[in-house]
């Protein structure tokens, strides 16, 4: 089964994964274990999904580790901080790095800023899951379908705002894309977090926010924001009666993703710890249902698959990131 939630990882090497040879149990020797508590960096602030993924997955692995698993969130400038802080950790295995989706676009739009290679300085381990954006409006917004919200944004261009966690958050990312590709014009609010976002569009002063359904999942349920579309490639398991984006723009797909990366330099044996460590957590049923009531799904990749997927993201990102003309202030 596809499991799809996504547990938060850096970048990882294609090239260190490619260096990792196949090789039959009894060359792999002896398991490698932690000799101390190992630390998943969250390069965000707590609340944010990466922070949710994180902590869930962060309890279940612990056992399997045999040592206690720490989150520590250090966020910052759209994540570039918390993932220089694990780039710069020594490959042992005790420092971790919770990715997602900007991972594959921080590079484009803080160029100047990125002080580690995507590809060279980090080590894929697995991928956890993945979920989409949401598309909410504040529910003093007569539009109830994205049709009547294109309808409403054609009309009067400029007109509509639409609030994100900052220049080069996901949500900004994902209604940009929207904004593309319905060809409409839609004015950008920035605020310092997702939560600020939130809570200015369910008071009404700013009208949009399409930010990973797992965060906007309990003021959907409480009435306080109102769901148009998943963006999705397929309907929402949690919310099977709302349609995706794709059905009204086609061909629209914007998913968050979480993933585990390990600073580069880490050896195969502990890869394959890690690796199999995650893979046995995220294929637990319970695990998936908790994913699942979230609206994210569990999404297991290995660590090489794992690299050539954050490859193919960073190219599509990229991509949306200069047709937006998003630039970092």
């Amino acid at each position: 089964m596809v499991i799809k939630f996504l547990k938060p990882v850096a970048v990882g090497l294609v090239a260190a994964i490619l260096a990792f040879p196949l090789v039959s149990a009894a060359q792999q020797g002896a398991a490698w274990k932690p000799t101390k508590p190992v630390r998943v960096i969250v390069p965000f602030p707590p609340g944010g999904s990466n922070d949710i993924v994180g902590r869930i997955v962060a309890n279940d692995i612990s056992p399997l580790l045999g040592q206690q698993v720490v989150i520590d969130n250090r966020g910052g400038a759209g994540g570039i901080i918390g993932t220089e802080i694990a780039a710069n950790s020594l490959p042992d295995g005790h420092t971790l790095l919770i990715a997602s989706v900007a991972f594959a676009y921080n590079p484009s739009i803080y160029k100047a800023q990125v002080r580690f290679d995507p590809e060279k300085s980090f080590t894929p381990i697995a991928l956890i899951g993945t979920g989409p954006s949401a598309l909410t409006v504040s529910p003093k917004m007569p539009a109830k379908s994205t049709k009547e919200l294109i309808d409403m944004a054609k009309a009067k261009p400029g007109s509509m705002t639409y609030a994100t966690a900052g220049i080069g958050s996901f949500q900004h990312l994902s209604t940009e894309l929207f904004r593309l590709q319905a060809g409409i014009s839609l004015i950008h609010v920035p605020f310092k977090g997702g939560g600020p976002a939130m809570v200015d569009v369910i008071a009404g002063n700013t009208l949009i926010t399409m930010g990973s359904l797992l965060q906007l999942v309990p003021h959907v349920q409480g009435n306080r924001l109102r769901l148009l579309a998943v963006g999705s490639a397929k309907r929402n398991i949690a919310f099977p009666n709302t349609p995706t984006v794709a059905e009204t723009v086609p061909g629209y797909e914007a998913n968050n993703w979480w993933g585990i990366l390990a600073p580069a330099g880490l050896s195969p044996a502990i890869v394959r710890t890690l690796e199999a460590a995650v893979k046995k957590v995220v294929e637990v049923p319970e695990m998936q249902k908790k994913f699942e009531s979230q609206g994210a799904e569990v999404a297991y990749m290995n660590a090489a698959t794992y690299g050539k997927f954050i490859k193919a993201e960073t190219t599509k990102w990229s991509k949306v990131v200069s047709d937006a003309g998003i630039k970092a202030e």
